[in-house]
């Protein structure tokens, strides 16, 4: 805000104003609004929607087969160029790790990263040095990557908003895009916002041998009384409701 205070007092008072932003939260839109006199707002797409030449899959899988299950789709599916989001930053270089292992070139940015390492990594991904970028959100913001085709969500982002902000990657510019979102038991709570957010249902598949466990590894358990078991059966049977006649084996 000081930035743009010390700007607007040596500008003209008699001018036109135009402000450009790739997102537009009610804080920053008050903001702006002070600023100016008399505002016209133009959008290029509705707040919060995704381009309709996106196509959105996801897939539900045990949280210990994800890694796998990302390494099948870039190598079964020739894959030659993905952005692939993490939460943490140690989950980024972790998987970029794991996938060098599969045989997968990949390379990781995040805020750990130098700005050099960054730059790096972003010009071997775009000029196909490497075929996988891991990257968490606040790396992440603002890249611009031409003709990239594919966008994964490896965790489910916190904030529903980021999820449109991640798709929003590829499928730029009218050209077609794939955005893949791999679901874990302990991560289906956050589908809900994204759905409510885009006001739709997230199409969903299962891939034979990636299908997720009736129940989730982390949360086996022997209770020692029958109350106890009925009790877990009453969780697994709210945690899957979700899934319930949307996903299809392929």
């Amino acid at each position: 805000m000081p930035d743009i205070q010390r700007v607007l007092r040596h500008l003209n008072k008699e001018r036109q104003t135009l402000f450009f932003s790739a997102t537009f939260n009610t804080q920053v839109k008050a903001l702006a609004y002070k600023l100016l006199k008399q505002p016209t707002e133009v959008e290029a797409t509705p707040q919060n929607s995704t381009a309709a030449t996106v196509k959105e899959m996801l897939y539900p899988v045990d949280k210990q087969k994800k890694a796998a299950l990302l390494a099948y789709l870039i190598g079964s599916r020739n894959w030659q160029q993905v952005l692939v989001f993490t939460r943490t930053k140690e989950g980024s270089d972790a998987l970029a790790k794991e996938l060098k292992l599969d045989g997968i070139k990949a390379v990781s940015i995040n805020g750990d990263k130098s700005q050099g390492a960054r730059t790096k990594a972003l010009e071997d991904f775009k000029t196909g040095a490497v075929r996988a970028l891991i990257a968490t959100d606040v790396a992440a913001r603002g890249l611009d990557i031409p003709q990239l085709d594919q966008v994964v969500n490896f965790d489910m982002p916190f904030k529903a908003e980021d999820y449109v902000h991640r798709i929003g990657r590829t499928g730029r510019a009218g050209r077609e895009g794939l955005a893949v979102s791999l679901m874990c038991h302990d991560q289906e709570y956050l589908l809900a916002p994204i759905e409510r957010l885009l006001d739709r249902r997230l199409p969903q598949e299962w891939l034979a041998g990636f299908e997720p466990s009736a129940t989730p590894v982390e949360e086996k358990e022997k209770p020692s009384r029958r109350r106890g078991r009925n009790r877990d059966k009453q969780k697994m049977k709210a945690k899957l409701k979700i899934h319930a006649g949307r996903g299809k084996k392929k």
